[in-house]
């Protein structure tokens, strides 16, 4: 499905992988609203799209479980020779730990395989001599593991990826990561979790998703990060 205002693939734009809900759909429309271009990827297009698409972004359907079905978008790419001011790896898997390994399998793929060959490729979707940015999505878990043991892994894998393409990308492209923690509860929880998951940070708010864009345009606007993880987590250290 391609918004007929977004056809045009000579300007420059911010690709978001995983942009169809909550915080990577959010930030996809703030920077439609800020101007830029803006491509999503999703695993399945949502049917309201059909008869009503997002205003400005253009979604593209693409499934990161296996290594052909990210092939499958990179070759897409390619042959329409866009052109990046920005990569944000916002796909996320969420599975509980089980023994046969599966979950770790599926996380991997989305969290660690896929931005791998992605940023691998998009060193020829940047325009040369512009501003370029690669963020990845991780988590406050990340750097400090969890009960929920492939997840908080391979996000971690994730900030790691992080490190070595800053290093690897060096000067042309920015590498950075934002890792989030209760940015934005969903409709089920109940009271009772609410108060528990608040209590764990400072702060002690659920500050919602626009906190994620200010630090994704914090990390597009400055020159001079990279390598770097910006935690969003309330002050959930300190507790």
């Amino acid at each position: 499905m391609t918004d007929p205002l977004t056809t045009a693939d000579s300007a420059p734009c911010v690709l978001i992988t995983g942009g169809a809900q909550r915080l990577g759909l959010h930030c996809a429309q703030r920077l439609v609203e800020d101007g830029y271009r803006v491509m999503i990827t999703c695993r399945h297009l949502r049917p309201q799209w059909l008869s009503a698409p997002l205003p400005g972004i253009e979604v593209i359907e693409a499934d990161f479980s296996t290594v052909a079905g990210v092939q499958a978008l990179i070759d897409r790419l390619d042959a329409r020779q866009i052109r990046l001011r920005a990569l944000i790896h916002n796909a996320s898997a969420w599975m509980a730990d089980d023994t046969c390994g599966e979950a770790f399998q599926q996380m991997f793929a989305v969290h660690m395989q896929a931005p791998y060959l992605l940023n691998q490729a998009a060193r020829r979707w940047f325009v040369p001599d512009q501003p370029a940015d690669i963020i990845h999505m991780t988590d406050y878990v990340a750097q400090r593991g969890a009960r929920h043991i492939a997840y908080a892994a391979t996000k971690a894998g994730l900030e790691s990826l992080t490190l070595s393409f800053a290093a690897a990308l060096a000067p042309q492209i920015k590498v950075n990561s934002i890792a989030p923690s209760l940015i934005l509860f969903n409709e089920d929880d109940d009271a009772a979790y609410r108060a528990k998951a608040l209590a764990k940070s400072a702060l002690g708010i659920e500050p919602g998703p626009e906190v994620v864009y200010q630090a994704v345009r914090y990390l597009l606007d400055n020159p001079y990060v990279t390598g770097s993880c910006l935690e969003l987590n309330g002050g959930r250290n300190l507790r």
